[in-house]
């Protein structure tokens, strides 16, 4: 369903992701895990068409992404790291705004908006303002909207960050159950190692730009010799601090603006 082959990209001089490759079966839960800065926002955008690869190629739902990339965005949902919907308009009204920008069909856009309001326990608060909902909701209903459009694969940008473990849990439940009914490829980002352990197929580990392994969790720990993911996480990256992560993209449009303002 996700497939990269000899994936780059550059801003000026530095390599924010460097050469990798791995393909994402349909159906598969796939984690990609690494540091702050280690290229995830990166490979991200470029398989939802935001950014251009540098180098190499990608195709998502057998569409090439770069040359296919209104076809490639109808294949995909994505729930971002930082909230996207809009505070000011209802439930409803979010979910009806989705459904224009994809061209669901009118004569479904109802039944679709019930159907997973109602999944995500969300329906009696459809006439809402969304300003009014706590983070855990929010996110719920992030994963609806993604899910409007009938995508092949929805992608996950740190998902739980800053929820409580009981809505981190009924979360991965959604997503988990939908993967099976739907047989939807999940690819998701996440700093809680529990999350991937638990709920990904395989994961993949980068770090500074490299693609370092790929496997199922004790496949990770068996390599590394280690007994648990986070000992083989940090066997692979190293014990270092990182500090926040700052996207290469807006680090070099910024250079850009200067060079230009001189």
């Amino acid at each position: 369903m996700i497939e990269a082959s000899h994936l780059t990209k550059k801003f000026g001089n530095f390599t924010a992701v460097n050469d990798i490759s791995f393909k994402v079966e349909a159906g598969e839960l796939f984690a990609l895990l690494g540091p702050n800065g280690a290229g995830k926002s990166t490979t991200i955008k470029m398989l939802t068409t935001l950014l251009k690869p540098t180098s190499g190629k990608l195709k998502l739902n057998d569409y090439d992404v770069a040359k296919q990339q209104d076809l490639t965005r109808k294949s995909f949902g994505i729930v971002f790291q930082d909230p996207s919907v809009d505070n000011d308009l209802t439930a409803y009204e979010n979910m009806q705004l989705h459904a224009v920008m994809y061209n669901v069909p009118r004569k479904e856009t109802d039944s679709r908006i019930k159907e997973l309001l109602t999944l995500v326990e969300l329906w009696d608060r459809r006439d809402h303002l969304v300003k009014t909902f706590s983070g855990g909701m929010k996110r719920r209903l992030e994963i609806a909207r993604g899910l409007l459009h009938h995508p092949k694969v929805l992608f996950l940008d740190e998902p739980t960050l800053g929820l409580d473990t009981q809505t981190r849990n009924l979360l991965w439940g959604y997503v988990g159950n939908l993967a099976k009914e739907k047989d939807m490829t999940v690819l998701f980002t996440t700093h809680y190692l529990d999350e991937a352990e638990a709920n990904a197929n395989r994961i993949a580990i980068i770090d500074h730009g490299k693609l370092l392994v790929i496997g199922t969790a004790a496949e990770l720990m068996k390599q590394t010799k280690t007994n648990t993911l986070e000992k083989a996480y940090l066997d692979l990256t190293g014990k270092e601090l990182r500090d926040e992560e700052v996207s290469p993209h807006e680090v070099w449009r910024s250079r850009q603006r200067s060079r230009n303002m001189r």
